[in-house]
């Protein structure tokens, strides 16, 4: 059944379980106390009659043989106000060679004479009795009824039972309020991820009334919601724009395709047509390995071969591999390299000089230099790009490592920057625990710095 399963049916059976078992252990410990205590006030006040009974024996004037053929023991009045009707107390006494007993007249008929030896208090029924061994007589008996005391006992047996169903309802009352109560964040957290589930991504639980271990959860809770509703919002943003960014290509391809069919052009028309294609391609082609490359990276399937590098050695070799396309554009490269090792990627890092690089090239101003640096701070291998194009805005800044985001939305120099290459390189500096930066303002010009950790190879 569902509700055995439920967590407040369990605690509630735990409670109730354990508040029975305690009502029941107190209620056991009360009633044999209470019973004992009964019963030694009982031997209590026969004892005592047990000896006064006694003294009053050994003080008559008529003893031995002549007290044995007497019918009625001549006791005195105080005595026989001890025994009979109003006392409750009866007794018996057995003298030397007689069968008979000598007793009070409210004592049972038929009473069994006490066996030697075997103790000096016994119940019969409903009777308590004590006797005595001790001459001028053979056996001497007191006893009385424990109907009225356990008639008492059972009446308070009765109110206990009630004081404790009461307490056992009250405790289950308590318990189903209290587990209702701690259980109630539960619930917000079961409702608020139903309405995740359904697509509110924007639903959070409220953490007013949680405290403890149901608040950090509730803590922990909300921090994941917040990053799967960051996730999805920019996934839906890359998906648009990366759909956006191959439909231009695409278009172009098919638009100059359907020229060149709609009617014989010359050759030297179906070599522009074939070139303008070609553009289109090289850039969706382009954009689709920069797409399938963060892919990798969102999916951990791109690794890092972690080996000895040295930023100088890869900045050198980057700047060999641009120079002829600077050259060609009329931008001058400057560099000031000093040694920075550190453990990394030589492929991803020099990915990620290329890509600062080209980006500085492509929006420098006309004529202007980029520079590169690279130096060994404490801890840190570290590489700067500068280069002296538009001053980006403070708001933009933020911004640029984002997928598909531009700065100057109303330019794209060259027609082949889609907004992929700083996601690239914001996600290959992570990797390796690094950092990346940007500044710019008016005079200084822009500045992208990245930190990677030296390791142990800042000492070598």
């Amino acid at each position: 059944m569902r509700w055995r399963k439920s967590i407040r049916w369990r605690l509630q059976a735990w409670y109730g379980c354990l508040m029975a078992a305690l009502l029941c252990g107190f209620a056991l410990t009360a009633w044999q106390s209470e019973k004992s205590r009964q019963l030694a006030k009982a031997d209590e006040a026969l004892q005592s009659r047990a000896v006064e009974l006694a003294d009053a024996l050994r003080r008559l004037p008529a003893r031995g043989p002549e007290l044995s053929k007497l019918r009625v023991l001549p006791l005195a009045a105080e005595h026989e106000a001890l025994f009979g009707q109003a006392s409750g107390f009866y007794y018996a006494v057995w003298m030397q060679g007689r069968d008979a007993a000598f007793a009070s007249g409210n004592a049972p008929a038929n009473l069994p004479r006490p066996a030697l030896g075997g103790g000096l208090v016994r119940s019969r029924g409903e009777f308590r009795e004590a006797f005595l061994f001790a001459a001028p007589v053979q056996c001497l008996l007191v006893g009385r009824s424990m109907a009225g005391d356990r008639a008492e006992f059972q009446s308070r047996a009765v109110l206990w039972g009630t004081l404790a169903g009461v307490l056992l309802g009250a405790g289950l009352l308590g318990g189903w309020w209290l587990t209702n109560r701690a259980l109630r964040p539960v619930a917000a957290i079961t409702q608020a991820a139903a309405r995740i589930a359904e697509g509110d991504l924007s639903r959070r639980i409220d953490a007013a009334e949680t405290e403890g271990e149901l608040g950090r959860l509730v803590g922990v809770l909300n921090a994941t919601f917040a990053r799967l509703e960051a996730v999805f919002s920019q996934q839906g943003r890359f998906t648009s724009d990366a759909a956006h960014e191959l439909r231009t290509p695409v278009a172009v391809i098919l638009t100059q395709a359907q020229m060149a069919l709609a009617r014989e052009r010359s050759p030297a028309e179906y070599r522009e047509t074939l070139e303008t294609i070609e553009r289109a391609t090289q850039r969706m082609r382009a954009l689709i390995g920069a797409l399938l490359e963060l892919a990798r990276w969102d999916s951990g399937q791109e690794t890092l071969a972690r080996e000895p590098c040295d930023l100088r050695a890869l900045a050198a070799g980057v700047l060999e591999t641009l120079a002829p396309v600077a050259a060609a554009r009329g931008i001058p490269l400057e560099a000031q390299l000093a040694e920075a090792p550190f453990p990394g990627d030589a492929v991803h890092v020099s990915q990620v000089l290329t890509n600062l690089l080209a980006n500085a090239m492509d929006y420098s101003a006309e004529g202007a230099a980029v520079r590169l640096v690279t130096r060994l701070e404490p801890a840190w291998a570290v590489f700067s790009v500068h280069n002296a194009g538009p001053v980006i805005a403070e708001e933009d800044l933020p911004r640029l490592f984002e997928r598909f985001y531009r700065a100057d939305k109303n330019r794209a120099p060259g027609g082949h920057h889609a907004g992929l290459g700083l996601a690239i390189v914001r996600r290959v500096v992570d990797a390796h625990g690094g950092e990346v930066a940007v500044q710019s303002s008016a005079g200084a010009g822009t500045v992208f710095t990245v930190r990677f950790p030296a390791g142990e190879s800042a000492g070598s």
